[in-house]
């Protein structure tokens, strides 16, 4: 069975590159969930980190090397960044407290187990903090096998993603339970088209409030912001994020954001895709963090 889940895997990694690319290019036209960018506030720029591997043949767009993300810490160190996380975003918006004078946030999505193996103990090491946004089937997959840990393929164990969020270095966020793929005219957990917004909605409701569950029963922690999978956004999940009680959406759309004191701004907050074959300081000011 695993055989052939490792099969699978790595051929989802290549719908995901093609799948992302598109919506890079299309996304912030049709974004309904934008975020706050008038620039007032808090400039926040948030990074978007996927896989991890020292194999140069398996670097490129999704996947970055140990020493490459080493530098950028370094780089954002020397810079005079803070890494935050979601909970510091709500206690300055809701509670008031002050956000460093220049907030990054590093965001790690679908929950590789080369997160862990590689990423974890380099934000140790500089002082950082992250967000990892596990799909929750591959974490139960992974939890019950019994040799679960290879760079290339494997996720984060629930074991694991605990020993991290105990660092107090790592928060962990809904990318939902097992809408992450494109199949069947679907796109991560945006909306088919032609499929009813109550057929829509009763699907994304129960897949989220699954992960819900299963983040509060193996963790004890509940995510608070909704993490969307190659960044699909359907109008019709607004709601349903908002009934679930998430008080905040990342996407994949590339904008610096600025935080502000309206909980709406933390609604649709995008996101800079780090591509794994750009040297540190060309890319960071690429994008502006200087």
């Amino acid at each position: 069975m695993f055989i052939t889940f490792h099969m699978n895997r790595r051929l989802s990694l290549m719908l995901f590159t093609t799948a992302a690319i598109a919506l890079v290019v299309c996304c912030g036209a049709v974004n309904p969930a934008k975020a706050t960018d008038n620039g007032k506030g808090v400039k926040l720029p948030i990074l978007m980190y996927h896989s991890m591997l020292k194999d140069k043949a398996y670097q490129g767009v999704y996947v970055i090397s140990p020493d490459v993300f080493e530098k950028d810490l370094q780089y954002l160190q020397r810079k005079g960044y803070t890494a935050v996380v979601m909970q510091d975003l709500l206690d300055y918006v809701k509670q008031k407290k002050a956000l460093p004078s220049k907030p990054v946030m590093l965001t790690f999505d679908d929950g590789y187990y080369n997160n862990y193996l590689y990423a974890y103990p380099l934000v140790k090491k500089y002082d950082m903090k992250m967000v990892i946004s596990p799909i929750g089937y591959c974490t139960d997959l992974f939890s019950q096998s019994v040799s679960p840990d290879h760079a290339n393929y494997s996720h984060c164990t629930w074991d694991q993603l605990n020993e991290m969020i105990a660092s107090g270095r790592v928060e962990i966020q809904n990318h939902t339970y097992n809408l992450h793929e494109s199949k069947n005219g679907r796109l991560g957990a945006g909306m088919r088209k032609g499929e009813s917004i109550s057929k829509y909605t009763a699907l994304l409701s129960e897949d989220l409030s699954k992960m819900q569950a299963e983040m509060k029963e193996h963790t004890g922690y509940t995510p608070t912001a909704f993490v969307y999978p190659f960044g699909a956004i359907s109008s019709a999940s607004l709601p349903v994020i908002r009934n679930l009680g998430f008080q905040a959406s990342l996407t994949c759309e590339s904008r610096v954001n600025y935080i502000t004191d309206d909980p709406e701004c933390l609604y649709g907050l995008g996101r800079y895709l780090r591509p794994g074959k750009t040297a540190s300081e060309a890319y960071f000011k690429k994008i502006g963090l200087n």
